[in-house]
């Protein structure tokens, strides 16, 4: 067999998996989440428009740390792509930003890993200092990736989804978070 022919065993349990399908699903999971607790919180149907496409949107920065990842070495260390995975919200706003999209959805995905409590990435940023936006697709993607298979690890059963959120509740703005659980058990 040629070289040409030969591949690489895949390393086991990598943490940034990029399958455009998965993420596909994702995106469209967080966006129509999005789009549905915004609506619940009352707020303008341009606003609740836009959530949708911020969510679709919000991964968009690990399209370029694929590159990052697998073109660096061949079996990179779990904990170096948790630094660079960490990168990807900040990736995504610089790749859309002077694209047309309005500040609102370049900063809801920008801030869309800052947890309530400032616990979170890029910025720390903490409560009301993150856009609404942000608040809200946070909620929806930790829902989403629970709730979806992963790489690494089966989709959780709705029961164990609702108490590992419960349990991080910190995370999220208590009012948009009360708003998505009206959404999800409707």
């Amino acid at each position: 067999m040629s070289a040409a022919y030969h591949k690489s065993p895949k390393a086991p349990d990598r943490i940034l998996e990029f399958d455009l399908s998965s993420e596909l699903n994702h995106g469209m999971a967080v966006s129509n989440l999005a789009y549905a607790v915004a609506s619940e919180l009352g707020l303008d149907k341009d606003v609740c428009y836009e959530l949708a496409i911020a969510g679709m949107l919000h991964d968009i920065g690990k399209l370029k740390l694929t590159g990052y990842i697998n073109g660096q070495e061949q079996d990179p260390l779990v904990i170096e792509e948790l630094k660079y995975v960490r990168m990807h919200s900040k990736l995504g706003y610089e790749e859309l930003k002077g694209q047309g999209y309005s500040d609102f959805i370049l900063e809801s995905i920008l801030y869309h890993h800052e947890n309530y409590d400032g616990s979170g990435y890029p910025s720390n940023k903490a409560g009301e200092d993150i856009p609404i936006g942000a608040r809200i697709l946070r909620v929806c993607d930790v829902f989403a990736a629970l709730s979806s298979d992963r790489p690494y690890r089966k989709a959780f059963d709705m029961d164990t989804v609702m108490e590992l959120m419960i349990d991080e509740v910190k995370n999220f703005d208590m009012e948009v978070f009360l708003a998505f659980q009206k959404v999800v058990h409707k």
